[in-house]
């Protein structure tokens, strides 16, 4: 006789199941097939692990500051200034780039410390923000107001987990 090794109930020497569990007495190794993982399962940045807010989200005041710094660079009342002031455009150019390089890197530390991105999701989210920040042209609100809203959504969400 031998004990069942999931429910300890006693079995014949040459039954295969368990009469009591149904747990499967052969040993494990001699019927077992390793199941391997998907790799999206294993991989921490796979975006399945992560809500809606986490991908897509900006910390609100980064989005607000963008939006503001976009606005400043390129409402028609700035470039008239500027064009009245005979700033060229490759002029233009050049300040869009550096506000778009300082807006990329304030957004990489602020989505690491305020947010909670990785580093690699920060440097992408400060990448795009830079590069939509130093092109030349207006963008509209309608970039930035989503990003900072699932933002806002994913912060309260985190605060509502903390709380409880």
């Amino acid at each position: 006789m031998i004990v069942c090794s999931r429910c300890g109930a006693a079995m014949n020497d040459s039954a295969r199941f368990c009469s009591a569990c149904g747990a499967n007495s052969a040993p494990a190794t001699q019927y077992s097939v390793p199941i391997q993982q998907p790799y999206f399962a294993a991989s921490p940045h796979h975006p399945a692990s992560k809500g809606l807010g986490q991908v897509f989200g900006l910390d609100p005041r980064i989005a607000f500051l963008a939006f503001v710094v976009d606005f400043m660079l390129f409402s028609g009342g700035a470039l008239s200034v500027a064009a009245s002031v005979g700033l060229s455009l490759p002029v233009l150019f050049f300040i869009s780039l550096i506000a778009g390089v300082a807006l990329g890197s304030l957004t990489y530390k602020a989505q690491m410390s305020w947010y909670g991105d990785d580093r690699d999701s920060a440097l992408i989210k400060g990448g795009i923000v830079g590069l939509l920040t130093a092109i030349p042209v207006g963008i509209p609100a309608l970039v930035w107001l989503p990003s900072g809203i699932l933002g806002w959504l994913h912060n309260r969400r985190k605060q509502l987990v903390s709380q409880s």
